[in-house]
């Protein structure tokens, strides 16, 4: 077995409530990746000593916070990182499928590790008496292998959010499910839906932005159709269209694999083409085309995501991916500088990311192409950046007040006569001064602005 090296606060806080006469031991998570060799994102612990007791122990030192007395929990500062302390318990029926209806404290750390949801997560450790582990959570470990502690389906009807949690784990792990997790979570799909939006959006986004999330959803996609069924209408679509060699589902997740695993882009690229089977024709060549996909896309996009409670910025990020996926900007200056003004400089980066990573999804007919006008619009958006070159018009060298001065109407013919000074600077027709911009305006205004 490798050793599990604690770190030394971690181990303060076992030594502290063993010599109090408490079993002790780190639980879960750390155990696994550190058995995985894996560097652990947090440690906690599991304990007999009840949280009463544990809140006395820590007083003086660890600013102990009750933050789960009712679940026996106490979290404990030390150098501003939190541990979580635990009871042993055991759990009572889940009669909402989301929490338990009651908890009782236990004396034996393999009580507690009966109620946990998967094998690799119910193993403790204590580096005296070493890993106890009831379940063979190791030997699942070598086996690379994602099974439910007992019953399967217990495990998921005590609480359906382990659903995700069990795909999330095969996708970040690398794991295959074990039979009878896979037919269970195949069966109860459709309780997901009992767990709340903010918690299921919260998991959906840690299996999407996992290194094996396009491999796990093709391999088990029931389970994300029951959150988003307007995405099961992409399974079998062939996209009848040269510029696509898979089936439209299968094309999603390509373009998933492909995509940088940030929330907006992985979100964006599970949603970029969900509204083409609502757009789908055929014209009279047998040729498949999607004509209007992004504009409804971004409206389904926008629907989603509101139903699943996603936060307001991070909704509004993906539904602009989504709306500017398709465009095909050429690697031209002035175009790509009407991309900057359209889009905006927040968004580009992740545009350009996904355009990249929707190529790669395509038919490999006319693919350098396609990816060299993506690097070409790169190189052109460094080079606005480096000389600063003019795309908004916030960055005009004229404002609304000076056009005010020179005789410009008040209300929207200034914003009328700032955009076409910036259409002009950005045709390279004019000149960013003040100078050309006050000349070329009080042209304009004497011919009258149209409109």
């Amino acid at each position: 077995m490798p050793t599990i090296v604690l770190p030394a606060a971690v181990r303060e806080i076992l030594d502290r409530l063993t010599a109090a006469g408490f079993a002790a031991y780190v639980v879960g998570g750390c155990v696994r990746d550190s058995l995985m060799g894996r560097l652990p994102g947090d440690w906690d612990i599991c304990t007999a000593a009840p949280p009463e007791t544990t809140l006395a122990l820590f007083a003086a030192t660890h600013r102990p916070l009750p933050t789960g007395l009712k679940h026996g929990t106490v979290t404990l500062f030390q150098a501003g990182t939190p541990y979580e302390v635990t009871t042993f318990r055991t759990e009572g029926a889940y009669s909402d499928g989301r929490r338990p209806d009651s908890v009782r404290f236990v004396s034996e750390v393999t009580e507690d590790l009966a109620r946990r949801d998967f094998t690799v997560n119910a193993m403790a450790y204590h580096p005296d008496s070493g890993l106890v582990d009831p379940f063979d959570g190791q030997g699942d470990l070598s086996r690379r292998l994602l099974r439910c502690v007992g019953h399967a389906e217990t495990r998921f009807l005590e609480d359906a959010l382990r659903l995700l949690r069990a795909l999330r784990f095969a996708a970040s792990l690398g794991f295959a499910l074990e039979s009878e997790t896979a037919k269970a979570l195949r069966a109860l799909a459709g309780s997901i839906t009992r767990v709340s939006p903010e918690r299921i959006f919260s998991e959906l986004t840690k299996l999407l932005c996992a290194d094996g999330a396009a491999a796990v959803l093709a391999r088990h996609p029931t389970l994300l159709f029951a959150l988003i069924p307007e995405l099961e209408r992409q399974v079998g679509l062939d996209q009848r269209n040269p510029h696509h060699c898979h089936r439209l589902w299968e094309h999603t997740l390509a373009v998933l694999a492909a995509t940088p695993a940030r929330p907006a882009l992985r979100l964006a690229a599970l949603l970029h083409d969900v509204a083409k089977p609502f757009c789908f024709t055929v014209d009279r060549h047998g040729v498949g085309h999607f004509y209007g996909h992004p504009e409804e896309g971004a409206e389904r996009t926008e629907e989603i995501l509101r139903r699943l409670r996603c936060p307001n910025q991070l909704r509004e990020q993906v539904t602009r991916l989504v709306l500017w996926h398709d465009e095909r900007t050429p690697a031209e200056l002035p175009a790509v500088r009407r991309l900057v003004r359209d889009v905006g400089w927040a968004t580009l980066p992740d545009l350009l990311a996904l355009q990249r990573a929707d190529t790669l999804g395509q038919s490999p007919q006319m693919l350098e192409q396609k990816l060299a006008r993506v690097d070409g619009v790169e190189a052109l958006l460094d080079q606005v950046r480096r000389e600063r070159l003019c795309c908004t018009v916030a960055e005009l060298a004229i404002d609304g007040g000076e056009l005010l001065a020179l005789g410009c109407p008040g209300g929207p013919a200034v914003g009328r006569l700032l955009s076409v000074l910036l259409d002009e600077v950005i045709e390279g027709r004019l000149d960013n001064s003040r100078a050309a911009l006050s000349a070329a305006a009080t042209e304009l205004l004497r011919r009258e602005l149209p409109g």
